[in-house]
């Protein structure tokens, strides 16, 4: 049995869970952003107290590593790191961009996934600018996550061939210029249950992230220029 504590706070909401075999057992929530570090070590006592899981029990602790919110990430991160130090447990990372693909993914009917169907969650970075990549229905990469400055030409080749899904808090934005047949904007963002799924995915495979090095992905600290994608 593999009970892994999931965080993530990098965007609006932060939320909380611990999760057996992948299935959720408990989970708090809180939308008040710039209140993230109070509501995050007391949510976890209590989660583990609601859930009957000692501490000690928790097979790994899984974070949501951005990109995202610069304070909602250290603070997320912070956590978790501290944790897996002081019990001796492994860190798992998940991409926020992945995480969002997913629960779409998993939100999505049949019909849709049937055909040629992307996905391409979006993260407000204020201004113009978004945080974004491009999956398909299986989850694989189409385009890396990068910080993207919307023009009308935003993701135009790909238009042209495929059905777009857009979603989450940056998606707003596009949905403003975008005027494509192919364009479909839904609302879906972060959940912890598509979080929880991939946290146990990269336990069994033991994917672990190195304590010592391993640091949120801001993008925009590396991030020199307009791209497209």
């Amino acid at each position: 049995m593999s009970v892994i504590l999931n965080i993530d706070t990098a965007i609006d909401e932060a939320n909380i869970s611990i999760s057996k075999n992948g299935g959720i057992i408990a989970q708090l929530s809180n939308n008040e952003q710039n209140k993230q570090a109070g509501f995050l070590q007391p949510a976890i006592q209590s989660l583990l107290k609601n859930a009957s899981v000692s501490i000690q029990e928790l097979a790994a602790i899984a974070i949501s590593a951005g990109p995202g919110s610069y304070t909602g990430l250290r603070v997320g991160m912070a956590s978790a790191k501290g944790l897996c130090y002081a019990l001796n447990k492994p860190l798992i990372t998940i991409g926020t961009l992945e995480i969002m693909a997913y629960a779409a993914i998993l939100e999505t009917h049949n019909d849709v996934l049937s055909s040629s169907v992307l996905f391409c969650p979006m993260i407000d970075a204020r201004r113009m600018e978004v945080f974004t990549a491009l999956y398909d229905k299986h989850l694989e990469p189409v385009s890396s996550p990068a910080a993207i400055i919307l023009d009308e030409n935003f993701l135009a080749n790909s238009l042209l061939k495929n059905k777009i899904l857009f979603f989450g808090n940056g998606a707003k934005k596009w949905e403003l210029i975008c005027r494509h047949e192919n364009a479909a904007f839904i609302a879906a963002s972060t959940n912890s249950l598509a979080m929880s799924k991939l946290a146990y995915k990269k336990y069994k495979q033991q994917d672990f992230a190195d304590l010592a090095y391993t640091e949120p992905l801001y993008l925009k600290e590396f991030f020199s220029g307009p791209k497209k994608i």
